[in-house]
């Protein structure tokens, strides 16, 4: 793991605290949702099985363990959506860092063993550290949707992984240190729902450790800090303005709404701006690698036809011996009748 560096009074969360916020990301129809839900022990979040969705927009929500551990799910949609415009997914990725006010101690991308693993969703993963920060893969977590799928058919996760799970797939887990549970979201199992979400949880803390007890952050979250920070100093002056006319604290208030804003916009122009060079830096590559692979089959065309020309030669060469040595068979035969017929008679 690279150095990480907390500017200011930033302070991390300590994991002894017992809170723990992650944040969910997915296709849709992998069972984000419902895994938030199985995690919370409640229907928190909307679910649906389909490719339809009900995700529109960040939100979080909270439960409480028996132990008195807190823990914060925070559902998203967009860097999946293929069909998300980059301006949402940003303003998405603000107000998901928005709203982890202390910190995200993990990020849960989720796929699903029932369905296909598709270029979009590999080409996804790859852009997530241009919108959340290079170090993204260091608090990242797989959760694979579809226990029930794998149970039925008398398998588990180690099975999946060993002969289904595609190569692509295999290539981002390794980015992770291989941090993977597998969720059943449909089991009524209030025992298999508690283990399966203690081992997530367990997980989480293995990245707490690994990096440090500090949560995660950017320079996104780094700004945000920066603006939240502004604001409140504005708050304090408007307390101490209370003796001050209405209209002057009105228009002190209007200065800090435009601030926000501010803060949100150059944000959301930056991470455009970052989605945008990595869209057109995939394409060239995408483009470069059809090219080198259009030459690799002119070049294996090519090696084809030489090697197919070298054996015509060489069936060429065997033809004119057979025939060679045919011909010059059949003479000697023809040149002993012909003597036999020129024989004078006694």
């Amino acid at each position: 793991m690279g150095e990480r560096v907390i500017d200011g009074d930033w302070k991390p969360t300590s994991p002894s605290n017992g809170e723990r916020t992650v944040v969910l990301l997915g296709r849709t129809g992998n069972g984000k949702s419902a895994t938030g839900n199985s995690i919370l022990g409640r229907k928190a979040f909307k679910a649906s099985a389909g490719s339809s969705g009900v995700t529109k927009t960040c939100e979080m929500k909270t439960t409480v363990l028996k132990d008195g551990q807190v823990v914060n799910v925070i559902d998203t949609p967009g860097p999946f959506d293929s069909s998300a415009g980059s301006e949402f997914v940003g303003k998405e990725i603000v107000k998901c860092i928005g709203l982890a006010k202390g910190g995200i101690h993990a990020v849960l991308v989720v796929f699903s063993v029932r369905s296909r693993f598709t270029e979009e969703e590999e080409a996804a993963v790859h852009r997530l550290p241009t919108l959340f920060g290079k170090f993204f893969f260091d608090y990242m977590v797989v959760v694979f949707t579809g226990g029930d799928y794998l149970e039925d058919n008398e398998k588990t996760l180690e099975d999946y992984l060993g002969h289904e799970c595609p190569n692509p797939l295999k290539e981002i887990l390794q980015l992770c240190d291989n941090r993977c549970v597998l969720f059943d979201n449909k089991t009524k199992d209030e025992a298999k729902r508690t283990e399966q979400a203690g081992k997530l949880l367990s997980l989480v803390n293995s990245v707490i450790v690994e990096t440090g007890g500090q949560p995660y952050t950017d320079e996104f979250l780094a700004e945000l800090k920066r603006g939240a920070t502004e604001l409140c100093d504005q708050q304090a002056e408007v307390d101490s303005l209370k003796e001050y006319s209405k209209q002057e604290i009105s228009k002190l208030m209007g200065q800090m709404q435009e601030s926000y804003e501010d803060q949100i916009k150059r944000i959301t122009e930056m991470v455009e701006s970052e989605l945008k060079k990595t869209t057109t830096r995939l394409e060239q590559q995408l483009a470069e690698e059809q090219a080198a692979r259009l030459r690799a089959e002119e070049v294996a065309q090519l090696a084809q036809m030489k090697s197919m020309k070298f054996k015509l030669g060489v069936l060429r060469r065997r033809l004119r011996s057979a025939l060679r040595n045919l011909i010059m068979g059949i003479v000697p035969v023809f040149d002993l009748v012909t003597c036999r017929h020129n024989v004078p008679s006694a």
